[in-house]
C-alpha cells in the first residue's frame, strides 16, 4: 500500500571542476624543480668534503691556510702525493713540509690489500655456503639456529671486542694477519641472512633436476646456485670489501706493527707523528685520496651488478 511518503534521493556530490592544463603544468615543474633542488643539496654536502681534501691535497704545506674561503688551492703540487708514496728523501721532505713525518704508503696498501682480500674471499665462500644450507637443507632446529643466529646483529661489536682481543693475545695473533683477519674470517649474520633470503627466491625445481642427474648437493650448490647468485654474491663481495677496506679499530688494537699496519692505521699513526704541531695537513689528505682508489674501482666494476642484484631482489 502505497503509504504516502516521499523519498528523497541523496542529491549528487559537487564534482570539483578540472584545474587548466596550465596550472596542473606549473605544479608539475614546481614538484620537478623542488626535487632537482633537494638532489643538489644533499650532492653538495656530499661532494663538498672530497673537494676540499683534494684542494688540501694539491696545496703546498706552507700555504694549506691561504684563502681558506677557496676551493682551489693557491698553488697546484704534487709533492704531498711524491711524499706520501715515499718518493721524496727525507731531505727533501722536510724542505716541502717541515716536517720529517714518513707515511708508508705501498707497505699499508699491501696489508690492507692482504687482510681485505683475505677477509672478503673467506667470508663470502662460508656465508654463501651457510646461507643455502639454511635456505634448502633440513636438519633439526634449522629455525632455531638460524634465528639465534641472526639474533647477533643485536650485539654492538665493542662488546665482543675485548674477548676477540684476549683470544688473539693468548693464541699468540697480536701483529699478525691471522689476528686482523680472524673475527671476520668465516661469516657474519648479515651475510648470511642476506644470502638466504636470496637463495629462498630460486626455484627447486631447478635442484630437482639436477639431482635427477645425480649431482650431489655440493655440485648443486657450485653448478646452478652459485652462477645463478653472482649479482647478490657480488654485492655482498663488494659492501665487505668496501666495510673491511675502512676498518680503523679492531686492525688498530691488534695490527699496529709496522709489518701488519693497514693503511687507515697508517694513516692515523701519520696523523699523530707531529704531537707538538698540527698535523700535516697535505701528507695525510694525499694519502686518504690514494687510499679511496682501490674502493673507486670496485665500484666501477661491481656498480651494475650491485644494481640488478638489488633490483631483482626488490621485484621479488
Amino acid at each position: 500500500m502505497y503509504s504516502g511518503e516521499t523519498t528523497v534521493l541523496d542529491a549528487p556530490a559537487a564534482v570539483e571542476p578540472a584545474l587548466p592544463k596550465f596550472v596542473l603544468r606549473r605544479r608539475r615543474k614546481s614538484r620537478s624543480a623542488l626535487g632537482w633542488l633537494t638532489i643538489a643539496f644533499f650532492l653538495l654536502v656530499t661532494v663538498l668534503p672530497l673537494l676540499w681534501v683534494l684542494r688540501t691535497a694539491l696545496t703546498p704545506p706552507a700555504q694549506i691556510y691561504s684563502s681558506p674561503e677557496s676551493l682551489t688551492p693557491p698553488t697546484v703540487t704534487d709533492d704531498n702525493f711524491e711524499r706520501v708514496l715515499g718518493l721524496m728523501t727525507t731531505e727533501e721532505a722536510v724542505a716541502a713540509s717541515g716536517t720529517a713525518a714518513q707515511l708508508d704508503f705501498p707497505s699499508a696498501l699491501k696489508n690492507s690489500f692482504i687482510v681485505v682480500t683475505l677477509i672478503t674471499v673467506a667470508m663470502v665462500s662460508f656465508s654463501s655456503m651457510a646461507a643455502y644450507a639454511f635456505a634448502r637443507l633440513s636438519f633439526p632446529l634449522r629455525n632455531a639456529i638460524f634465528y639465534l643466529f641472526v639474533g647477533a646483529l643485536l650485539v654492538p661489536p665493542i662488546v665482543t671486542l675485548i674477548p676477540n682481543f684476549v683470544l688473539m693475545r693468548d693464541l699468540g695473533w697480536i701483529n699478525t694477519y691471522a689476528g686482523i683477519v680472524a673475527p671476520h674470517f668465516l661469516m657474519t649474520p648479515f651475510a648470511v641472512f642476506f644470502l638466504r633470503q636470496f637463495f629462498l627466491t630460486l626455484p627447486s625445481e631447478l635442484e630437482e633436476a639436477a639431482r635427477l642427474d645425480g649431482a650431489g648437493r655440493i655440485r648443486t650448490f657450485a653448478s646452478i646456485i652459485v652462477p645463478l647468485s653472482v649479482g647478490p654474491i657480488a654485492t655482498l663481495a663488494t659492501l665487505t670489501f668496501v666495510t673491511e677496506w675502512n676498518d680503523f679499530l679492531w686492525p688498530f688494537i691488534v695490527g699496529q706493527g709496522e709489518g701488519t699496519r693497514t693503511l687507515t692505521v697508517a694513516l692515523g699513526v701519520f696523523r699523530s707523528s707531529t704531537p707538538q704541531g698540527a698535523p700535516d695537513w697535505g701528507g695525510l689528505m694525499g694519502g686518504s685520496l690514494l687510499s679511496a682508489v682501490p674502493i673507486l674501482i670496485v665500484f666501477m666494476f661491481a656498480a651494475r651488478r650491485m644494481i640488478n642484484a638489488l633490483t631483482y631482489t626488490g621485484l621479488k
